[in-house]
């Protein structure tokens, strides 16, 4: 997918967020309370998240003191970010190119990020170039195929996207043990390890789960205003199976991390 097509639908994105913050917020949460206390974040520090969004890991990083600064390809998303951190160093660009000097910064992170990169080990290079030497970069992608309960929503999802372009290499597994290792190496980082994590998504209704997985996922710009509606039925229909004797729908996901220094 070209970099332009991902940025839009990072802003399609932003554009259905404010409705689903809270619910999104709740989720993404414990991952960010785990990773500040593994990498120690506290005051003083400076911090960058590659791939920000709203800004929710950088909030912790704020109220423990360190110095937030974060670099997201969406200018709604970053604009969102800044009216929930107006002292942050928020910036719109590209990770392949990140504006900052070498040196610069004690905690580099990449959550769910990364992998959007036209070339992924340029984007890690890059984040080994401003992290401090022996400084930790931190990389999340998605976890096992068969531990994901969201690769029912992509199987679903996929007949109604474009097509791969002819000859398009295949994306790299990141969820194989060892390949974000490797793609570090490549980078000149230095691994320290590789772990997984795990939590549920939870969303109360039918409705809700239709609506924000077309929405946060960016999906209703890909499937297009004609079939958004029929994408939308594919999705609640195709996951009814994930929903409770309450009427809440539980997606269990393996989270894949990669903790390296520079």
């Amino acid at each position: 997918m070209s970099r332009e097509r991902v940025r839009e639908e990072w802003q399609q994105v932003a554009q259905g967020w404010r409705r689903w913050e809270p619910m999104f917020e709740s989720f993404s949460w414990p991952l960010a309370l785990r990773m500040a206390s593994a990498a120690a974040v506290g005051a003083g520090q400076r911090v960058l998240d590659v791939g920000c969004g709203v800004g929710a890991f950088l909030r912790l990083v704020a109220e423990r003191g360190a110095m937030p600064y974060g670099i997201d390809a969406s200018d709604r998303l970053v604009e969102l970010a800044r009216t929930r951190l107006p002292d942050a160093d928020l910036r719109v660009g590209e990770m392949e190119h990140l504006p900052y000097d070498d040196d610069s910064f004690d905690l580099v992170t990449g959550f769910n990020s990364f992998f959007f990169a036209n070339d992924m080990v340029a984007a890690l290079r890059e984040a080994a170039r401003v992290a401090r030497p022996g400084a930790s970069v931190v990389v999340q992608a998605w976890g096992a195929h068969e531990r994901c309960d969201l690769e029912a929503m992509k199987q679903i999802a996929r007949p109604f996207l474009p097509p791969r372009p002819p000859g398009a290499p295949l994306d790299p597994d990141l969820s194989e043990p060892g390949a974000l290792t490797a793609l570090a190496l490549e980078a000149g980082l230095a691994p320290v390890g590789e772990f997984d994590t795990s939590w549920a998504l939870a969303y109360p209704d039918e409705e809700t789960l239709g609506r924000a997985m077309i929405a946060v996922a960016g999906l209703a710009i890909l499937a297009g205003p004609d079939r958004e509606e029929e994408l939308r039925q594919a999705i609640v229909e195709g996951l009814a199976r994930f929903r409770t004797a309450d009427g809440r729908y539980l997606l269990a996901n393996e989270y894949r991390f990669l903790v390296a220094r520079a």
